[in-house]
């Protein structure tokens, strides 16, 4: 199979916090993250569909990572884990 990725994708567990006005937050954590997007594994709720555009903040121990939430997009899901691509800023 042909590899189709643009960026390099590193392995990581940042716990990420994704927002939207229809169901509110869900807590996850990355397993890997790259200058395109993120694996996320979440646990116990239902995930939002494939289009659904995410409010997201990452943080690490002690703090965020970024202060204002980034724009993402679900762009797969596969049980507990979400396809999140970062979307342009406007």
């Amino acid at each position: 199979m042909e590899e189709r990725r643009k960026y390099e994708r590193r392995a990581s567990s940042i716990r990420v916090e994704m927002e939207h006005p229809s169901f509110g937050k869900i807590i996850g954590s990355t397993t890997d993250i790259s200058d395109g997007g993120a694996q996320v594994t979440i646990e116990k709720v239902v995930a939002p569909p494939v289009g659904t555009e995410v409010n997201v903040v990452f943080k690490k121990m002690v703090g965020m990572i970024n202060d204002k939430p980034v724009a993402m997009k679900v762009m797969h899901s596969s049980k507990c884990t979400l396809g999140l691509m970062f979307l342009p800023r406007t």
